[in-house]
């Protein structure tokens, strides 16, 4: 699901296009890009933002977190998957452990117990599997709808849209109703960025940054290794 939040961020506000490149190295496909930001944020504008905003408004709070855990428990086959393919086996185990917990102590997911209990998340997708067997440094690309991305993260929703339940349900059923409902429920839970978004002077660039940055930390798990200062002083000379 961590893919599905991006869709938020990049369609969030109004982009504009600057007289150059802002980075041409992570984001050579730049005016493509913020093309498709731009349609992505007239469909959030007319159609996700205010379903989202009326399905907040009548859902409580503590009901909108249980649909939420609900959805993100359903994500253990890929984050499983992804952990063995990674050579993870223990935090493959965890993450096993993780699941019956909270579908069984947790109703179905719809409590998260298992982080109560202090017992570790591990989010992977196989984008992240593709970096950890070496594909590193990808080209930022943004997608229809799907939001934000790298070409290397879009080669592995592949394996999402096959393991994950909701998409497999959808996929062999033809009903999109809990795929509609996991996209509105994750729009409303991230509501409140809609201000910070807005206030940047310049959207497009702040969505980007934020997402590769997030992806770098979601590979290093955490520990992304530091900048390399002597590259950046060699570049502002």
């Amino acid at each position: 699901m961590a893919m599905l939040l991006s869709t938020v961020l990049v369609s969030a506000a109004c982009a504009t296009q600057p007289a150059t490149p802002t980075d041409p190295e992570r984001d050579p496909w730049e005016g493509l890009n913020r093309n498709v930001y731009s349609f992505n944020m007239v469909v959030d504008k007319a159609v996700l933002k205010p379903v989202a905003s009326g399905y907040a408004k009548i859902m409580p709070d503590a009901p909108q977190r249980g649909v939420r855990n609900f959805f993100r428990n359903l994500a253990w086959p890929v984050d499983f998957v992804n952990l063995i393919l990674q050579g993870r086996f223990k935090h493959s185990a965890t993450q096993t452990g993780r699941f019956l917990f909270n579908s069984t102590i947790g109703l179905l997911g719809f409590f998260d117990v298992a982080t109560r209990e202090g017992i570790p998340n591990y989010n992977e997708d196989f984008g992240q599997t593709l970096a950890v067997w070496g594909w590193k440094d990808s080209r930022y690309l943004v997608l229809p709808i799907i939001g934000p991305h790298t070409v290397r993260d879009t080669l592995g929703r592949s394996m999402f849209g096959y393991l994950h339940p909701v998409n497999w349900y959808a996929r062999e059923e033809n009903n999109y109703w809990p795929v509609a409902i996991d996209f509105i429920t994750l729009r409303a839970e991230l509501l409140p960025l809609q201000q910070d978004i807005d206030a940047a002077q310049d959207p497009y660039a702040l969505v980007r940054d934020v997402y590769l940055q997030r992806r770098e930390f979601d590979i290093y798990n955490g520990n992304p290794p530091p900048p390399d200062y002597d590259t950046l002083l060699d570049d502002a000379e």
